[in-house]
């Protein structure tokens, strides 16, 4: 075919190809003779696809990666291309949505009898300012990638289950990386640092068996599983016979949960944008990874989490917690006076939520909640709609 039967077959302009074909995605043959383009089949089901990657709003850099790994047969790197993509779309989708909800609430305030106070105006686009800022402003600070190759190492090490043992598992083939990561982040993770008595993962197997045991799925029950890491907690629940989604915003780290568990199904995606339809799931539920979010980002993932669950849907969240402000206070304050400096950075970095606090939230939302304490921060939050 010659460009012009090419794009009129594809329904797509003779300009598009020639800018495809500029940008290196495409190349047809060149005939001798005239020197003009051929095009194969080969090449239009290319175009099919930058067609069909372009019209989710792929950018050209990603559909040329996806393209190479079209090429190559990987699937599951094309998977997570796609996926990526359908995470971008449900949090542009997610925020249309909360605007669409202000300026409803807009109109109900101007609907109101008597005249408008307009400062109500303004405080309601000022709030939503900050929840649309709260939900652009999150990223890995962490750097969750280099770590998942000893993430299940580090923590049953932080458990006494593999003492002075984290180094030595830890392969050459894991990389520079991987090792820094193990370096920088097992400081929380270790009881004896510098008479530091903190460890963020204390607890840990009791904590996660509290959280499945508090759920008792029914079989076959859909749950979600947010900040999966390398699926801990989900395969617990896949144990009970739950059906289970996993999510993370790292791709290695759900790598290491498809293989430890290929019957999940695992997606990329965050707290702040859940990429799921509303009411997709029986239970949701989240271990070590709410504190990653800043207390403006935790009432935003509490409301996504509402508006993935269905009626009856409950939430548990195990998470390092204070009590309350007065709680934090005196923590603090220990740690302060016992020198524990890494505690203190530890606390200054993350925001582990205050326990009271989140009740109300969800107490508000109209659910009844329990919670357990498993150490001096470490919770189990369970709650479960009144209606």
């Amino acid at each position: 075919m010659n460009i012009k039967e090419a794009a009129d077959r594809l329904g797509i302009s003779a300009r598009a190809i020639r800018f495809y074909e500029e940008k290196g995605l495409i190349s047809p043959v060149k005939q001798t003779s005239n020197g003009y383009r051929t095009y194969t089949e080969n090449d239009i089901w290319r175009l099919q696809t930058i067609a069909a990657l372009r019209e989710i709003g792929m950018s050209l850099q990603d559909i040329t990666q996806a393209l190479g790994e079209i090429d190559q047969g990987n699937q599951q790197r094309l998977e997570e291309y796609l996926e990526l993509q359908q995470a971008v779309m449900y949090a542009q989708w997610v925020e249309l949505k909360r605007m669409l909800d202000t300026t409803q609430r807009m109109i109900d305030l101007n609907r109101q009898d008597g005249p408008l106070d307009v400062s109500h105006l303004h405080d309601l686009a000022d709030s939503s300012r900050r929840l649309r800022e709260a939900r652009q402003n999150w990223h890995d600070r962490w750097n969750y990638d280099m770590q998942a190759a000893i993430h299940d190492q580090r923590v049953q090490a932080a458990n006494g289950r593999l003492p002075g043992q984290i180094a030595s598992n830890v392969s050459i083939e894991s990389g520079p990386g991987a090792i820094q990561a193990m370096v920088e982040s097992d400081r929380e993770g270790r009881p004896d640092h510098k008479g530091d008595p903190f460890n963020i993962y204390d607890n840990y197997d009791e904590a996660l068996e509290q959280t499945a045991s508090w759920i008792s799925p029914v079989p076959g029950e859909k749950g979600l599983d947010i900040g999966t890491g390398t699926g801990n907690l989900a395969g617990k629940l896949l144990e009970h016979g739950a059906a289970m989604t996993a999510i993370d915003q790292s791709r290695e780290m759900l790598r290491t949960c498809r293989t430890k568990y290929p019957e999940m199904h695992v997606k990329l995606g965050n707290f702040l944008a859940l990429p799921f339809a509303d009411q997709s799931f029986d239970f949701v539920v989240s271990s070590f990874a709410f504190h990653h979010l800043s207390p403006d980002q935790q009432q935003l993932a509490l409301q996504e989490m509402q508006r993935v669950l269905t009626a009856r849907g409950r939430i548990c969240l195990t998470d390092l917690m204070f009590a309350d402000a007065s709680h934090r206070q005196t923590y603090i304050q220990q740690a302060e006076a016992a020198g524990h400096e890494e505690q203190l950075q530890t606390i200054r970095e993350r925001h582990f939520p205050l326990l009271d606090g989140l009740c109300g939230s969800l107490e508000d939302a109209g659910y009844v909640t329990k919670h357990i304490r498993h150490n001096a921060l470490l919770h189990t939050l369970l709650a479960v709609p009144l209606r």
